[in-house]
């Protein structure tokens, strides 16, 4: 039987993650497992070289330490309810930074919210979700909150 002591929670601030953090949040406590919340950011260089627009250093730090604040505010709710968990921010896409993250804790289940898009949005904007189970080392298990 699994063992689950390390969960990945991928965090997009959205009520879909916020719904996956709770649920992981209560795992946790249950299997007395730690929870690492990661939040990736994606630098789209290529877009912004192709218009030579060069877009501000301040910007990306400014990105990243919102999403540091907001991510250490989640983890410190969890540290209330006694649940163990480290923040972690990633400057990459999302499903690279879940799946390299996954492998180098590693995590033993990886819980994520999921919108659950369909039809022209799905094939416009895909899912991470989706790409995250077809390459993640380790079982995912996918929440749907409430819609944003």
């Amino acid at each position: 039987m699994t063992r689950f002591r390390t969960l990945l929670v991928p965090v997009d601030f959205s009520k879909h993650s916020e719904a996956a953090l709770e649920l992981a949040g209560g795992l946790a406590k249950t299997l007395g497992a730690k929870v690492h919340l990661v939040h990736a950011y994606e630098l789209p260089v290529g877009v912004t070289a192709a218009y030579g627009v060069a877009i501000p250093e301040a910007v990306w730090t400014g990105m990243r330490e919102a999403a540091s604040t907001r991510l250490e505010k989640a983890r410190q709710k969890l540290e209330v309810a006694g649940v163990k968990s480290e923040a972690h921010v990633v400057a990459s896409t999302p499903v690279e930074a879940i799946t390299e993250l996954a492998r180098s804790l590693p995590a033993d289940l990886i819980v994520m919210g999921t919108r659950g898009l369909t039809g022209l949005k799905h094939v416009l904007l895909g899912s991470v979700a989706e790409r995250t189970l077809r390459t993640a080392p380790c079982p995912v298990l996918t929440v749907k909150g409430a819609d944003d």
